[in-house]
């Protein structure tokens, strides 16, 4: 039986190693019950980008559950499947028109759990087929003139948020 308070990442097509590493101590200090690792985020277990996920993980790689999955899609897939009424977040700033009845300020956002919060690559965000499975779009608004924050203090603004 499903925890009323589970909750899943999916980082897709994430090109920084460091933000991997960071979102591996950021699902540890927020419990995560496991991270996605998709397209073609590194690994920490890949001898090439596994040192520097290390690097910002501090360890946390070693035991916070992941997996790796080539599609978003299908972990999209497979967790509604395993998880019946789970809802789909994405976390996106630059959402087309057509879909801005879908997002959310995350500041106003109610999460009901479990849910999966999903991460796109750092300069064009979540792709348009990944934003079309989220059930709600949250973002955090900005103040400054950039119009978007590092992915990895994105996601430990929601995942704290979310999470209390």
């Amino acid at each position: 039986m499903a925890n009323k308070r589970e909750f899943f990442v999916i980082a897709h097509n994430i090109r920084s190693l460091l933000n991997v590493g960071s979102f591996f101590r950021t699902a540890d200090a927020f419990g995560v019950n496991k991270l996605f690792l998709t397209g073609y985020t590194g690994t920490p277990t890949n001898p090439v980008s596994g040192h520097k996920i290390g690097k910002t993980a501090l360890g946390a790689e070693k035991f916070v559950p992941w997996q790796y999955a080539r599609s978003a899609i299908r972990v999209i897939s497979q967790l509604k499947k395993n998880y019946p009424g789970i809802t789909i977040i994405g976390l996106e700033n630059n959402v087309p028109d057509l879909l801005r009845p879908k997002v959310t300020v995350l500041e106003q956002f109610k999460p009901k759990f479990p849910i999966v919060l999903v991460l796109g690559e750092e300069v064009n965000g979540i792709p348009p087929a990944l934003i079309k499975l989220c059930d709600q779009i949250i973002n955090i608004p900005m103040v400054g003139k950039k119009e978007s924050l590092n992915v990895s203090v994105a996601f430990g603004i929601a995942t704290y948020v979310l999470r209390f």
